[in-house]
């Protein structure tokens, strides 16, 4: 080949679209350029591209060949660019209305953004309305973002220079290979990975600053308090307005304020994350644990119950002690001697004991009494084990992050070929479980492995292989999660959604080969020789404290008349009817049902409001004339009429609502 013709083949590069197809492009297109040869339209609803999986500015660019995809305002990717671009215009618009404020770091995050601000007086609430409308007024100048690479000494002295220390010390803070980039939008300029949109115009005005908050620079408590505000930003209005009006939704059915209005629990600064269960609230509590320990007990588990201490080796050997050490409330392994003062150390301790923050290495223990044979498996042992993890104060969040949980936890000891037919059996029980409650959009994802894990290659390689298999086998649809196993294996999440579009993660099962080596745990094969079993960890309900919060909101407290602490109250209108109201919750009460008799002097309609209000999904109302007749007058909670029916048809029919899923 000519020098010439290999100059000309070298200022070619071969762009592969997402459907297979290649196109040759001059080297040093952008991929504005590459949407416009595709098609006028495309350009248009362009904002960036993925080059090999990287996120680029439209403008920028592309030097070699690539795998390239357009992105579009309309895309997941695109959503997150308007957030990213939103952040960056609510900070120039800070710094336009309130010169001198300093600029610090400014993520998206889900549903939106925030930026955190150093100012000597912390921003209020007031100020939200006028920075807000200062960003409309940057999206209409459709300021264009400009990309530009900055020497990392000459960005150190220019951010100095104009009193950034923050963005000053974040630069010194890169690694010395990391490119520095600075993007500007008209005037002002920021530090930035990117990528950006073409022009500020492209954010639309589908964005709403929602609060502020404190927030300590760089998460540590040494560092200066700063002032963070908080913003969502959407594709379109319906879609803004349609989150607005789930977070009113929402807050009337926040499960602390129903906790306490319904008289379920309540939290208090002596006993941060745990949870004071209330009589009402125990008895939703119990009659969980009672439905899941039946459906468990059909499905083949033995129910275990394990030390809360334990010495701090086994969490060394299972590899959470270096993972989890900071999360765990650990004690020193020997007696303090007294002195007047209290108890004290005469020397530092050799060993620590651990309260469990997770029951996976008792669990082994267990298994590892006597010798497992390979018939014996698979061996499915299952604990409501109460388990504290110390959470950060910050992150505490009534039932749904706390310190101290039960879990629905379990654990399948079994061989390599049974991983198909367990993970199946488990997603089918999963699903059951799931609908009774309520619950019938479930979205399963397979988390793949994080970049810092346990074990090598090989076995993350089976490991992926085989839970892959098993979704497939189960005909379930999924979506990778990349990197988001857990740190000794992949697993499967269930994401749950709500009455209101709120997605939850709650059940999983994860594939382990790893721990059953780390601990030593092993069974003798039809070979006569030593294998190693595979570990599934799975949960279905995971903390039953979270699953609670959970339900009470996506019934806005109204629960399933089998979990309902009081299931009806009768009421009788007048004093005549007493004794009849008092046969009828006697015979309630022998059935077994939860009820209560509401014989106070007080006008019937009070009565209902008040019973109405606490959720109680009947009242059997009872007067004179239900009496003479035998009858009842049935209050549905919602319904605006009565029914009536014989006394016997009405406990007939309480029984039958009332009993629990199978």
């Amino acid at each position: 080949m000519s020098d010439v013709a290999a100059q000309k083949t070298s200022d070619k590069m071969t762009i592969t679209f997402p459907d297979g197809n290649k196109r040759e492009y001059a080297r040093g297109t952008t991929g504005m350029e590459i949407a416009e040869s595709i098609s006028k339209s495309l350009a248009k609803a362009s904002v960036a591209v993925s080059v090999n999986d990287n996120l680029w500015d439209l403008k920028r660019p592309i030097e070699g060949d690539a795998q390239l995809n357009i992105i579009k305002r309309d895309d997941e990717a695109g959503l997150e660019l308007i957030r990213h671009d939103a952040a960056h215009i609510l900070a120039e618009a800070v710094q336009e209305l309130f010169p001198g404020t300093q600029v610090t770091i400014g993520p998206v995050i889900e549903n939106g953004f925030y930026y955190d601000f150093a100012r000597d007086e912390p921003f209020s609430t007031e100020d939200l309305e006028k920075i807000e409308k200062k960003m409309h007024d940057i999206v209409d100048a459709a300021q264009n973002f400009e990309r530009e690479v900055w020497d990392r000494n000459e960005a150190i002295k220019h951010f100095k220079s104009i009193g950034e220390e923050y963005k000053a010390e974040l630069i010194s803070d890169l690694p010395e290979t990391e490119t520095i980039t600075i993007y500007r939008q008209g005037d002002w300029l920021d530090l930035c990975r990117g990528p950006h949109m073409v022009n500020t115009k492209q954010i639309g005005h589908a964005f709403k600053l929602m609060k502020v908050a404190g927030a300590y620079w760089r998460g540590n408590s040494d560092n200066a308090m700063l002032t963070r505000i908080y913003g969502t930003a959407w594709r379109n209005e319906k879609e803004l307005e349609a989150y607005l009006t789930m977070l009113e939704e929402a807050e009337k059915r926040d499960h602390r304020k129903l906790g306490r209005e319904l008289e379920l629990f309540h939290f208090q600064e002596e006993a941060q994350g745990s949870v004071f269960w209330h009589p009402k609230g125990h008895i939703i509590y119990n009659q969980m644990e009672q439905y899941i320990r039946r459906r468990l007990r059909d499905a083949g588990y033995q129910e275990v119950k394990t030390p809360q201490l334990m010495n701090a080796k086994f969490w060394e050997a299972s590899g959470h002690w270096s993972k989890f050490r900071e999360n765990m409330f650990v004690v020193p392994d020997v007696v303090p001697s007294t002195d007047e003062d209290g108890p004290v150390f005469k020397e530092e301790p050799k060993e620590f004991m651990a309260i469990k923050p997770m029951n996976c290495p008792a669990h082994v223990q267990i298994y590892k009494q006597g010798i497992k044979s390979y018939r014996d498996l698979p061996i499915r042992m299952a604990e409501f084990g109460c388990c504290h993890r110390n959470e950060a104060h910050g992150a505490l969040h009534g039932l749904m992050r706390v310190r101290q949980m039960t879990q629905d936890d379990a654990h399948i000891f079994c061989r390599e070929d049974q991983i198909t037919e367990e993970t199946i059996a488990f997603c089918q029980l999963l699903q059951s479980v799931y609908t009774d409650f309520g619950f019938e959009k479930i979205k399963v994802k397979l988390a793949t492995r994080p970049e810092t894990r346990a074990g090598n290659n090989d076995t993350w390689d089976r490991a992926e292989e085989a839970l892959e298999t098993a979704v497939k086998t189960a005909e379930l649809d999924y979506e990778i999660a990349e990197g988001e196993g857990a740190f000794y294996g992949p697993k499967l999440e269930f994401h749950l959604t709500d009455a209101i579009g709120r997605s939850w993660q709650c059940g999983t099962i994860q594939l382990d080969f790893v721990m059953p080596e780390r601990l030593d745990a092993t069974y003798i094969g039809e070979d006569g020789d030593k294998h190693r079993p595979v570990m599934l960890h799975r949960a279905i309900l995971g903390s039953l404290e979270r699953f609670i919060g959970i339900l009470i909101e996506n019934h806005a407290g109204r629960m399933p008349i089998w979990m309902s602490p009081v299931q009806c109250v009768v009421a009788p209108i007048t004093d005549e009817a007493k004794p009849y109201a008092e046969e009828l919750y006697k015979d309630l009460w022998e059935k077994g049902l939860r009820v209560e008799i509401d014989a106070r002097s007080e006008k019937i309609n009070f009565k209902i409001r008040e019973h109405s209000v606490l959720k109680v999904p009947y009242i059997f109302v009872v007067g004179k004339r239900e009496a003479e007749e035998g009858t009842v007058a049935i209050r549905t909670l919602g319904g605006k009429n009565q029914d009536i029916k014989s006394r016997n048809d009405a406990v007939q029919m309480l029984v039958d609502e009332a009993k629990a899923p199978y």
